[in-house]
């Protein structure tokens, strides 16, 4: 895949990360070492070149996690609807 190519797959996923702004979204990432997170969490913002995300932890405690939009595009981050558990970026872009 050509960088030029990969740039605008990046800014696909962004544009539609922003539709999701304020959304409750399901996420699983790989933080290397067989060391899998998954956490339920709020789309609070979207940035140029990562998206912040609010999640709930033990005693009420709220967390902001980034991510890179190229996470999504390696595959080291899912994210899925809570309602059906559907992905939102399918691993064929």
């Amino acid at each position: 895949m050509e960088l030029t190519e990969q740039a605008q797959i990046v800014d696909r996923i962004r544009g539609k990360l922003e539709d999701y702004t304020g959304t409750r979204l399901k996420v699983k990432a790989n933080m290397g070492r067989s060391r899998i997170i998954e956490c339920e969490g709020v789309l609070t913002q979207a940035h140029p070149q990562l998206f912040i995300m609010e999640v709930e932890k033990k005693r009420g405690r709220v967390m902001r996690q980034s991510y890179q939009y190229v996470d999504i595009l390696t595959g080291v981050v899912e994210l899925s609807s809570i309602e059906d558990n559907e992905s939102l970026f399918p691993l064929s872009f």
